[in-house]
């Protein structure tokens, strides 16, 4: 059997008020947040990057405070996503891309391209922003994916539309998002937006069990077949993938022992 792919269990940032007594050492300055919180989980997904522009150094600094094989997911600017014509996206696209990100190397993970509850999939609109994404940037190769939020996207067309442009659809483990599980990519990107602050490990030790057997079929190239998809007739090529799960929103206070605990459950035998 071929080796599976890699699975990384994270959480959104390092920077969150409640996890200084909850999550870190006690007397632990801030400025070494990151340091510690990459040897306890092997990705991160950055938020910072929707809101505001970082430069190379910022990037460049990252990657020296965090360990060999560690990986940031960075979730593309909002001025990207957030338009009417995502056609006309192209400028600030590049703007973001270029302003260091590629200076994570090899501790680049995917791209995140989150829209708005608002906006509705336009088939030919919605591929003129997937033609768009360049497959690398200063000589890094690029992971793309797509949080999509409203029910229109929730239909075969869309996972087709995806699957051409080899853009993986970010499942959404969310009360009132579409739920699309369909494999379009070469890699496979999990948001769990349900836990609980009053749960130890953020979600319940049989929901950590589930998401644990769900993230191992990813990896080996296949799909759970418990969870919905948009395109029942397409079967995603079987063949290993690297699975990103990344714990976010509700139950934020525990969602770094969530992603701990599921790691912990991967890598059993």
């Amino acid at each position: 059997m071929t080796n599976p792919g890699k699975i990384r269990a994270g959480m959104g940032g390092w920077t969150f008020e409640p996890w200084d007594t909850s999550f870190y050492p006690d007397k632990l300055s801030k400025a070494k947040q990151l340091q510690y919180a990459s040897r306890q989980v092997p990705t991160i997904e950055v938020n910072g990057t929707y809101y505001s522009s970082f430069k190379e150094p910022t990037f460049v600094k990252w990657a020296s405070e965090s360990p060999d094989g560690f990986v940031f997911s960075l979730k593309g600017n909002r001025f990207v996503t957030n338009r009417r014509v995502l056609g006309e996206a192209g400028e600030s696209m590049m703007r973001f891309l270029g302003s260091g990100v590629a200076a994570l190397g090899e501790k680049l993970g995917p791209i995140l391209w989150q829209f708005a509850p608002t906006k509705k999939f336009d088939p030919d609109d919605f591929e003129a922003f997937l033609k768009s994404l360049p497959e690398k940037q200063d000589g890094v190769k690029l992971k793309h994916a797509v949080e999509v939020r409203h029910d229109s996207f929730a239909v075969p067309e869309f996972a087709v539309l995806v699957r051409k442009y080899n853009v993986a659809i970010v499942y959404a483990d969310h009360e009132k998002y579409p739920a699309i599980a369909d494999v379009t990519g070469d890699f496979v990107y999990a948001r769990l937006q349900t836990g609980k602050d009053d749960n130890p490990d953020c979600y319940e030790p049989d929901r950590l069990d589930q998401w644990a057997k769900r993230a191992k079929i990813w990896a080996e190239g296949k799909e759970p077949d418990d969870l919905p998809k948009s395109d029942q007739k397409t079967l995603a090529p079987v063949k290993p993938r690297e699975v990103f799960v990344y714990f976010i929103t509700e139950g934020k206070v525990r969602a770094p022992f969530g992603a701990i605990a599921l790691m912990k459950r991967v890598s059993e035998a």
